[in-house]
């Protein structure tokens, strides 16, 4: 299907697999608002666009403020006339430590970013996609391997990426009567600046780093599930490095 003319909002947009996804989608003829914390991120990611930045915007946005939510896609709506495409893809972590001696914080801001964040969006994407003409749309979230198998010392992420396997399910059935389309991609060691700090930190203590994967084959995979027809949907995708442990990780 073409994608000439249709509209992503992409969270996430300033860094890693959130960039790889931007640039993907406007390559292939998206318009696309770009979403994240810092603005001059966001704008790298323009310019790493190159001729095709022209049909991106930068918009500063904290997802987990549902005013700062709203005004995203009501920007995006008004700029660009609709919304095709929402990639849940705003995530942090928390620091690897045993689970009794995080604080609440660490806690709450977990969960605020990855899973009250893609709800604060999907809520705001369904308003749309139900009310515009032609009417739908599709939202992919990005779950994460941690979303089956756990990390040692990542308690709130991996619940939070847990959390976001139902949201794609609920999302998935409550948007089927009005031709939204929810699905979720599960990605494992893609090469992104977070990816090297783990291999650093790996080879530091004397481990041999997991298998990594080009985050491209990522984007690629995010582009291919956005393209499907509204009557076709990918629920859930797993794309890693193929030798990364995860069957039967410890």
């Amino acid at each position: 299907m073409s994608s000439e003319g249709k509209v992503a909002i992409i969270t996430g947009a300033g860094s890693g697999i959130g960039r790889a996804v931007a640039l993907a989608f406007l390559k292939d003829g998206y318009r696309v608002a770009l979403a994240g914390r810092h603005k001059e991120r966001l704008d790298q990611t323009v310019a790493a666009a190159g001729a095709h930045g022209k049909n991106a915007a930068s918009i500063a946005t904290d997802v987990t403020d549902p005013a700062a939510v709203h005004a995203l896609f009501t920007r995006t709506q008004q700029t660009y006339g609709r919304l095709d495409v929402l990639f849940n893809n705003a995530g942090i972590g928390a620091p690897p430590v045993p689970l009794e001696d995080l604080n609440y914080a660490q806690w709450t801001s977990v969960i605020a970013t990855n899973l009250t964040g893609a709800f604060l969006c999907t809520q705001e994407a369904f308003r749309i996609m139900k009310a515009q003409n032609p009417r739908g749309g599709r939202i992919i979230n990005n779950g994460s391997i941690s979303a089956h198998a756990p990390r040692l010392h990542s308690a709130p992420y991996t619940a939070s990426k847990h959390a976001i396997t139902g949201l794609t399910k609920a999302s998935s059935l409550d948007g089927r009567e009005y031709d939204i389309a929810c699905g979720q991609i599960d990605i494992g060691n893609a090469r992104t600046e977070l990816a090297d700090g783990l291999v650093a930190a790996a080879r530091a203590a004397g481990r041999p780093p997991e298998p990594t994967m080009d985050v491209t084959y990522v984007a690629q995979a995010v582009l291919q599930m956005a393209s499907l027809p509204l009557d076709t949907n990918v629920l859930f995708m797993t794309i890693m490095a193929t030798k990364m442990p995860y069957i039967g990780r410890g």
